[in-house]
């Protein structure tokens, strides 16, 4: 897809350079400034500051726009160039060119939009990453789709993509689960047994329980927690796959903890930055203040392995191993992601709750004690979330706690059963990471244009129920004159063109979300538009309904798309 943004740029560094060979601009290297839609329609489709320019070229902003202007090769796309003070270079985009996108947009159909920044590059995105010992809970839906959009933005971007799971099935966790299962199935078997505090309560291990009881009988009574654990593990992580697949999640890889362990990754890790002199072994930390070592003292604490993170910026040491040789979480942390990069993707993706900010922080520390460049590394952090609804009793919106299945959690399932796969999808994404999210249930179920997923959706189904009527008549788009076209569809040709600069701002910052609030914009800018131009109408000309149509099968292929980045569904009908 041709980014217009990017080829005015690109004409404008010529102009300038022209300028500079001319010896009417001082040399300098000419610094990439970004064109962009200006705040009023007045000023133009793209605009270039020129006031950037002026420190470096001791010149006005005015006499360099000028410069600029005179000196543009002719575009394709431009109608009009003009010049504004206090320095701006403004693009008028020619509406011969708006009308034929119409046509390359509906030959792009699935590929519109796609971009080649990331032709012959690889990228990984790992998300969700929650351990097998129970069901994806809403706080982990918020990073699946995330991670989910993330990864089909990467793709429109041009890169191979590949998503990844990561998770540990070891551990005291999953050890209390398998005993809580145990538990669950002798209590089928009619045993009078109880769970422990620290045990698995959720009601969905009695569901697995019984379907034990139901598989193997009394065969399993004798067998111990390692058994029921295996039997867990397995069930939850089918449950976890047919969550994520009813709102359109697969990952291509699933990548163990334990294998770290068994391949020797974690030690060589250590082994390595020990030999890069970064690892000590103490009581304390090399840092540690007066009342830090004098509480070590009192609990007789054995040396540990520590790492000098500090050097690298840390706000303390961190330990790696602990002093009965069992190591932290933050070792196998810093093997698998020493291991992603030697994998050699040319961007991998995190997507992490809020709460492992810290935690990314040492890993990226121990990357750099590897000798690595953690450049290629980037963590998308999510905030938390929680499902409401408005309570007239309290006048406040309070959490939704109906889990069926988990206990006192409630689960992706849920929330889909709740409202729907797509309501989830775009809810999930429709704020920022960085912004803690109440989940309206009451809302998003809503059909009215207060829901976004309604109001979004509904401009593709419009679109359908033209195509419909058409053919029900008879009626069709072939040989249409688009130069029927009048400004509102070219208003919207011109706003559906933004995308590409909208895929390449979201992978370039790793804001997925930016591809909602687009899909939104582009919506309300649709509605009015369908409500003003009539196809099948007694006083619309052939002509101008021939031309209509296909400027709607064209915003058909737009909405499909945006739809599709988000992962929802395009219906025909609501």
């Amino acid at each position: 897809m041709k980014q217009l943004n990017r080829e005015f740029e690109i004409a404008i560094k010529k102009a300038l350079a022209g300028a500079q060979n001319r010896g009417d601009l001082p040399v300098f290297d000419i610094p990439r400034i970004p064109a962009s839609p200006p705040k009023r329609s007045s000023q133009g489709d793209l605009s270039y500051p020129a006031m950037a320019l002026a420190k470096a070229a001791r010149m006005s902003p005015l006499e360099i726009a000028k410069l600029i202007a005179a000196g543009l090769p002719k575009l394709d796309f431009v109608e009009t160039i003009e010049v504004a003070p206090p320095g701006f270079v403004n693009c008028f985009l020619s509406r011969d060119y708006l009308r034929r996108q119409v046509d390359t947009i509906i030959a792009a159909g699935e590929g519109f939009g796609r971009l080649e920044i990331g032709a012959c590059k690889t990228a990984q995105v790992e998300f969700v990453s929650a351990n097998p010992s129970g069901p994806i809970t809403i706080g982990h839906t918020r990073g699946a789709v995330v991670g989910d959009a993330m990864a089909r933005l990467l793709e429109a971007a041009g890169y191979t993509v590949q998503r990844e799971y990561y998770y540990n099935n070891a551990g005291n966790q999953m050890i209390l689960l398998g005993k809580s299962l145990e538990l669950r199935y002798r209590q089928q078997l009619g045993e009078s047994v109880d769970l422990a505090p620290d045990h698995y309560h959720g009601d969905y291990l009695v569901e697995v329980a019984a379907a034990l009881v139901a598989e193997h009988g009394e065969g399993l009574r004798d067998k111990g927690w390692e058994t029921f654990k295996q039997a867990a593990e397995s069930r939850m992580f089918d449950w976890i796959k047919r969550s994520l697949a009813s709102i359109d999640i697969k990952h291509d890889a699933f990548y163990n903890e334990t294998s770290l362990f068994e391949d020797e990754r974690i030690w060589q890790a250590l082994a390595a930055m020990r030999g890069n002199g970064h690892i000590y072994e103490a009581a304390y930390w090399e840092g540690a203040d007066a009342a830090e070592i004098a509480d070590v003292k009192a609990k007789d604490y054995l040396p540990a392995t520590w790492f000098r993170s500090t050097s690298f910026g840390d706000e303390k040491d961190r330990v790696m191993v602990k002093s009965d040789g069992a190591p932290t979480y933050t070792l196998p942390d810093i093997a698998y992601h020493a291991h992603k990069l030697e994998r050699g993707f040319d961007i991998a993706v995190n997507v992490l709750g809020s709460d492992h900010f810290s935690q990314a922080q040492v890993v990226r520390c121990g990357l750099m004690a590897l000798g690595l460049d953690p450049t290629p590394i980037h963590v998308i952090f999510n905030q938390m979330v929680r499902a409401v609804r408005w309570s007239a009793e309290l006048g406040e919106y309070e959490a939704v706690k109906q889990s069926k299945r988990a206990g006192d959690f409630d689960t992706l399932d849920d929330l889909v059963e709740m409202t729907s796969a797509d309501a989830v999808r775009y809810h999930m994404l429709a704020r920022s990471p960085n912004s803690q999210l109440d989940f309206d249930v009451d809302k998003v179920v809503r059909q009215s244009n207060e829901n976004p997923v309604y109001y979004i959706q509904n401009a593709y189904v419009r679109c359908a129920g033209i195509f419909r009527e058409a053919e029900e008549r008879g009626f069709s788009d072939a040989g249409a004159d688009l130069s029927e076209l009048g400004e509102d569809e070219l208003c919207f040709i011109r706003k559906a063109l933004e995308l590409g600069n909208v895929i390449e701002q979201a992978v370039a910052s790793f804001e997925p979300h930016k591809i909602a609030f687009f899909a939104h914009e582009l919506a309300a800018l649709f509605h009015p538009i369908y409500d003003r131009v009539r196809v099948l109408h007694s006083e619309v000309p052939a002509g101008a309904a021939k031309a209509r149509l296909r400027f709607y099968r064209a915003a058909a292929v737009v909405f499909q798309r945006l739809l599709r980045l988000m992962g929802m569904s395009a219906p025909e009908r609501m």
